[in-house]
C-alpha cells in the first residue's frame, strides 16, 4: 500500500521521509485544506528529500472554482513545479453547480505533462461521483484523494469502497480521518493507496499572545475576502 504524507512544512516532509512514507503531498495551510506552497518552501524540500513530491495547485481558500487571472497563476504555478523536477500535480477544478469543470481540468493535465496527477478532494463536493470518476479517467487522472463525500474517510467508507469497485485506470486515494487505528480496514478493502496528514501539534510558543492573529471568519467554502474597490478609495481619497 503506497502510504501519501500531507505535508506543511520542510520538518514534516523530512519526517515522513524518515518514517518510511512512499511520497508526500506538499502544501500550505492545512487548516483550510491546503494552498500551493511557496516557492522558497518547494526548492528546499527538492533538495532535501528523495521520496516523490506530488504539489496542491491551489491558489487560495474557498470553493474550486477559479477565474480566469486564478487559473492562468495555476498554470504558471505548475510549470515551475515541472523546472523544479517534482513528481506529481494535485489540482482540479468545478463549476459553480458543483459539476466537474471539464475544460479547465484538462488544461491543468495538459499542463502537467508527464507528471502524475491527483484530482483533489473537490471531488468531494461533486454531486455525481460515479459520473466524474468515469470523466477523470477519461482524461488519464492518475489518483483521486476523497474522504467518500464525507467528514473523514472512516465516514465515507461506503462510497470509498464503491467507487474502488468501480475504477478502471486511476486510483482512489482515501484521505481524511486516516490513522493507526484504522489504516489496517483500508488495507484489508483492498485501497492501493493512503493520505495522511499524521499532525501532531506542539506548542512553540511559552504563553498564548493577548493578540490572535487567526481570523475565523474569513474561514468560508461559499464566500471569498476580497479588498474592496470602493472601500479603498474611499479611504485613499479620504487622505490624498
Amino acid at each position: 500500500m503506497l502510504v501519501e504524507v500531507c505535508a506543511n512544512s520542510l520538518e514534516s516532509a523530512l519526517n515522513a521521509e524518515k518514517a518510511g512514507a512512499d511520497r508526500i503531498e506538499l502544501c500550505s495551510e492545512l487548516a483550510v485544506g491546503g494552498i500551493t506552497p511557496s516557492f522558497g518552501l518547494l526548492k528546499t524540500i527538492k533538495e532535501q528529500i528523495s521520496i516523490p513530491v506530488h504539489v496542491l495547485i491551489r491558489t487560495r481558500s474557498g470553493d474550486f472554482t477559479f477565474s480566469e487571472d486564478e487559473f492562468e497563476i495555476m498554470k504558471k504555478d505548475i510549470a515551475i513545479c515541472r523546472e523544479l523536477g517534482v513528481e506529481g500535480i494535485v489540482s482540479g477544478a468545478l463549476q459553480k453547480d458543483f459539476n466537474l469543470d471539464l475544460d479547465k481540468t484538462m488544461e491543468l493535465r495538459e499542463a502537467s505533462g508527464p507528471l502524475k496527477f491527483t484530482f483533489h478532494r473537490a471531488f468531494d463536493w461533486v454531486k455525481e461521483p460515479f459520473k466524474v470518476l468515469k470523466q477523470l479517467e477519461g482524461m488519464g487522472i492518475d489518483y483521486i484523494l476523497t474522504s467518500g463525500q464525507q467528514n473523514s474517510s472512516p465516514e465515507g467508507l461506503e462510497l470509498l469502497t464503491e467507487l474502488h469497485r468501480k475504477t478502471t485506470t486511476c486510483i482512489i486515494m482515501p484521505g481524511g480521518g486516516i490513522g493507526p487505528k484504522n489504516i489496517n480496514r483500508f488495507k484489508e478493502i483492498g485501497f492501493s493507496a493512503v493520505h495522511l496528514s499524521a499532525v501532531k501539534f506542539e506548542r512553540t510558543l511559552e504563553e498564548t499572545p493577548s493578540v490572535s492573529m487567526n481570523s475565523p471568519s474569513f474561514l468560508s467554502d461559499d464566500e471569498l475576502g476580497i479588498s474592496n474597490l470602493e472601500t479603498i478609495r474611499t479611504i485613499v481619497n479620504g487622505v490624498k
